[in-house]
């Protein structure tokens, strides 16, 4: 999944998307913190293509989006919603293509405002980013295309605490930069860092009331963080990567302290963590490994359950395993041990 796959409902239930041959399923907790239900089909019995993406607004609704085939020969994007995670996901909806037709142009990525508008962003065919907006009672408007050009695939959508929408997205020797300026507003371009970039290293949170944080692998291997607009400048270097996917983060109280945690699963195949005063780089990090070693394919995404405690989980596409580890009730981020799903 592109996106955050693990997330938690307006019930305080978490729920997992999971990618799956030519569909997508969904898992949920029968109750906050407690045991998890069977897996469940997305949107119907419609085949859809890999790379889906999933995003959530502030009232709790995750927002899915994916390429299903489309005769003769091409493809167009489709779009549910998921309300709560005690009900089923709507069916699968049109959504077209940014082109008007033709096969993928590349991996979605959404966002939702704070009007709870997805907002569905991807490469169209002339390489730069276009834009699927729904209308705020209903329906979309028409698609909308941004600029910029060889945009790479693994695109970054993220919602600030503005509520307003932010894309992030890597071309050859940067990174390109679109924030909405007013509520409900196309996104603009703004800044662009020059900066190496592996691909699909992308990972975009809010971090206060007026910036989100984009962190990314360069090509020297280091985890860099990205503010535009902060004071501070550029990207900068936090630690290096422990592995080669991107990073998942969420922001937590430790100590006191607003704090960003990161994990991502590290080159001996565990699951590494880290944590820092948010928006304060130049404090350092440092990785702290755990749980099992896990297949190649493994990825990990954190959330903050029902109590607001810290929820890790990683998942191998190639065996369906699912496992989880809760926070610690203990000061720190001490987590429990790691329990398959």
């Amino acid at each position: 999944m592109n996106g955050d796959w693990l997330l938690r409902g307006r019930d305080g239930r978490l729920t997992v998307y999971l990618p799956s041959d030519d569909a997508v399923l969904c898992r949920a907790e029968l109750a906050p913190g407690g045991p998890w239900g069977a897996p469940r089909r997305v949107g119907g019995t419609q085949a859809l293509h890999p790379g889906p993406a999933v995003g959530q607004g502030a009232d709790g609704y995750a927002h899915l989006v994916a390429w299903r085939p489309a005769a003769p020969g091409g493809s167009g994007l489709v779009h549910s919603t998921h309300f709560r995670p005690r009900l089923a996901p709507l069916d699968w909806n049109p959504a077209g293509h940014p082109d008007g037709k033709g096969e993928r142009t590349g991996t979605p990525a959404v966002a939702v405002d704070d009007r709870g508008s997805a907002h569905v962003f991807v490469r169209n065919r002339g390489g730069g980013v276009s834009l699927l907006a729904q209308r705020e009672k209903g329906g979309w408007n028409p698609w909308q295309d941004l600029g910029g050009e060889d945009v790479r695939d693994g695109l970054a959508a993220v919602t600030g605490e503005s509520g307003r929408v932010e894309l992030y997205a890597a071309v050859p020797g940067g990174i390109l930069h679109w924030r909405q300026e007013e509520p409900g507003g196309q996104p603009v371009r703004g800044e662009r860092a020059d900066v190496s970039v592996r691909p699909g290293t992308l990972r975009a949170l809010a971090t206060s009331a007026g910036h989100t944080t984009l962190f990314f692998t360069d090509g020297r291997g280091e985890l860099c963080a990205w503010r535009p607009g902060d004071a501070g400048g550029g990207p900068v270097p936090l630690l290096a990567a422990a592995g080669p996917g991107p990073v998942s983060a969420v922001r937590r109280v430790v100590g006191g302290h607003d704090c960003t945690v990161l994990a991502q699963r590290s080159a001996s195949g565990r699951v590494a963590f880290a944590a820092y005063p948010t928006q304060q780089e130049a404090r350092g990090a440092a990785w702290t490994e755990s749980g099992p070693a896990l297949p190649a394919d493994a990825v990990v995404c954190l959330a903050r359950d029902a109590a607001g405690d810290v929820v890790a989980a990683s998942l191998s596409p190639s065996t369906g395993q699912l496992l989880l580890a809760r926070q610690k009730e203990e000061a720190g981020l001490a987590l429990r041990a790691w329990q398959a799903v």
